[in-house]
This record gives C-alpha cells, sequence and structure tokens, in this order.
C-alpha cells in the first residue's frame, strides 16, 4: 500500500490543467467521496495493526498534497484567465478620457501659422540668458529701469546671468550668426519680478518678429501686422498705430485693434475707447544692427513683440491671467473642442 501511495504522490506532483474544468475532473477524481484517496481511506481499515501508524501518515501527506496541488492549479487558471480577457481586443473598452492642448499652446501656434505663411521662419533660444543678449546688444542703457532687481531675475552671484525679459535675446542670437535677409519669429516663455494677479504673472509667453533686409519700411510692418490681425481675429478687424519708446527700435509704435465685442463702440474690456492694445513694434534702431554685426548703412528691419497671453485673453474673453498657469482641470477642458 505504501508504494500505491508513494506513485500516487509522484502522480500528483505533475498534475497540470487549461481551465477550470479540467481542475474540478482532478479534484473529482482525486479527493472526491468516490476517489482515490477515499478508496485508500477504506483499504486502510484492514491494514494491520503495526503498520497503520507508517501508513496512516503516508495517507494525510498524500491528501495534503493533493489538496495544495488542486488549489494551487485553480489559482494559476484563474490568473490565466484575467490576463487573457484584459488582453482580448474583442473586449469591450472601458472609456479613457483623452487630454487637450493648454489654450497658450493653441494660441501659440496658431501665431506661428499665420506668421509661418507670411515666410516667417521660427527662431529658438536659452531662458537662462547672459546681459548681453538680453539688454546691450538691444540697446539698453547701463541705467535702464528693466536692469533693476525689481524687474529681472537675475542668478545669485552672478550679475551678469538672467532669466530673459524678453525673447529679443533670440533675435539677438540670430542677426549674430546670420546676415540678411533675415525674416523670424522667436516665441517663448520669458520672466520678470512682478506681483501675481489677475493682470500680471512673474512668468508669461511671448511672441517676437525680426525682419532685417534691404529697402525695408514702416509701411511693410503695417501691412504684416494688418494681415496677422484680420487672421487672427476676423476679417473686419482694424488696426491703428500710437507713438510709443522701445530702446531696440525707433521710430516706435503700440499697435491696437478695434474691439470685437463692441465693435469699437465702447465697453468695460476696451475701457470705452473702442480699442484695444496688443502688441508693440518699430524700425530696428540702427545701433542694434550694428551692434549685431549687421551693417546698418546697408540694412534696415523692423520689430514687433506680443504676448501670448493678452492674445488668448482677447480671443477666449479670458479675464483672469492666472487661470493658464493653475492647471484647473475645469477650465482647461473648456478648450477641448478647439483642439
Amino acid at each position: 500500500m505504501i508504494e500505491k501511495i508513494e506513485t500516487l504522490l509522484d502522480e500528483i506532483k505533475s498534475l497540470s490543467a487549461n481551465d477550470e474544468k479540467e481542475v474540478e475532473a482532478l479534484r473529482i477524481k482525486y479527493l472526491s467521496k468516490k476517489g482515490v484517496i477515499n478508496d485508500l481511506m477504506t483499504d486502510f481499515r484492514s491494514v494491520p495493526a503495526s503498520d497503520k501508524r507508517e501508513i496512516g501518515m503516508k495517507l494525510n501527506e498524500l491528501k495534503n498534497a493533493a489538496q495544495e496541488k488542486i488549489n494551487s492549479l485553480r489559482e494559476n487558471v484563474r490568473c490565466h484567465d484575467e490576463n487573457a480577457c484584459a488582453l482580448d481586443l474583442t473586449c469591450t473598452p472601458y472609456p479613457v478620457k483623452l487630454g487637450s492642448r493648454h489654450p497658450l499652446s493653441l494660441v501659440k501656434q496658431e501665431i506661428i501659422d499665420i506668421f509661418a505663411r507670411l515666410g516667417f521662419a521660427m527662431a529658438d533660444g536659452p531662458e537662462v540668458e547672459d546681459d548681453w543678449h538680453v539688454f546691450s546688444s538691444m540697446n539698453f542703457p547701463e541705467d535702464h529701469p528693466a536692469r533693476d532687481m525689481q524687474d529681472t531675475f537675475f542668478v545669485e552671484q552672478h550679475p551678469d546671468i538672467l532669466l530673459r525679459t524678453h525673447t529679443s535675446s533670440v533675435q539677438s542670437r540670430v542677426m549674430e550668426h546670420s546676415q540678411p535677409p533675415i525674416r523670424v519669429i522667436c516665441p517663448g516663455r520669458v520672466f520678470r519680478n512682478e506681483v501675481i494677479s489677475a493682470r500680471a504673472h512673474c512668468f508669461f509667453h511671448q511672441v517676437e518678429g525680426l525682419y532685417v533686409d534691404r529697402d525695408v519700411s514702416f509701411t511693410d510692418l503695417k501691412q504684416v501686422l494688418l494681415l496677422f490681425a484680420q487672421e487672427m481675429f476676423g476679417k473686419d478687424t482694424k488696426i491703428r498705430l500710437r507713438p510709443s519708446y522701445f530702446p531696440f527700435t525707433e521710430p516706435s509704435a503700440e499697435m491696437d485693434i478695434s474691439c470685437d465685442i463692441c465693435g469699437g463702440k465702447g465697453c468695460s474690456l476696451c475701457k470705452g475707447t473702442g480699442w484695444v492694445e496688443i502688441l508693440g513694434c518699430g524700425m530696428v534702431d540702427p545701433a542694434v544692427l550694428d551692434a549685431n554685426g549687421i551693417d546698418s548703412t546697408q540694412f534696415k528691419g523692423y520689430a514687433f513683440g506680443m504676448g501670448v497671453e493678452r492674445i488668448a485673453n482677447l480671443k477666449y474673453k479670458i479675464k483672469d491671467l492666472r487661470l493658464f498657469s493653475e492647471n484647473d482641470l475645469r477650465f482647461l477642458e473648456e478648450f477641448t473642442a478647439a483642439n
């Protein structure tokens, strides 16, 4: 009988099953009331008293081994079935909520696309810059307020290293390594040491443009900006240019567009004027061209710059600048249809 038990132990150790039905069939064969092990228990009654202890221990070992093997096979089959279901391409999938592009990304890409159609290539540069490319090459005097700590984030212990305050630094790098004709736009993030509010932030995004060639005029600049305004805000949009001052352009101007909320009649958005300011522009100062290795007696150029947040505010009627950086899904999901 001991030899029979040993044979069954080896047989049970080698058992396998592919599904629940096969596991149940093995359980019935070995552990049911009419199973093999139960038959051995019946035969155990006729075993001599001197052998009962040894054979009884072997029978218990056999029964426990059979029970553990059946449980193990059942667990393996269940895990296999769950994995198979998870990988079954015919199963109905759970709905997966897709993300969408940020409103600033949408507006920035639209600006890039408009100027790309006008022949402008895209240029990029570092956000951590040196004083030369941010200020000196752009004709900022040494005592200009923008160099003060109130406006600029300087790197500690490195007074000539700072976070760029405008993407004009990219224009400087382009002019350093290229000769006219130059026609580029420079999108990117900029930083200024300002108090965060509904109308201001310590970081924001700009798109600046530069065109340098022979015989470039202010009329060329005005026509490009008019086309941009009508592409971005609608074909009925009007523009006006007001004299202004920037260290790197002369003459300089700020550009307004007709308010598309009130049609120029006056409302809270345009403060009753019928106009909304969106960008600064002007003819590149000859000192800037010379400082960046371009002969100002042979070439002229124009430049312009706009805040992406400002354009997004006007396009989507957003009143609080902080919404763009707070990652509120309720706000961001409003732009899903615009993707």
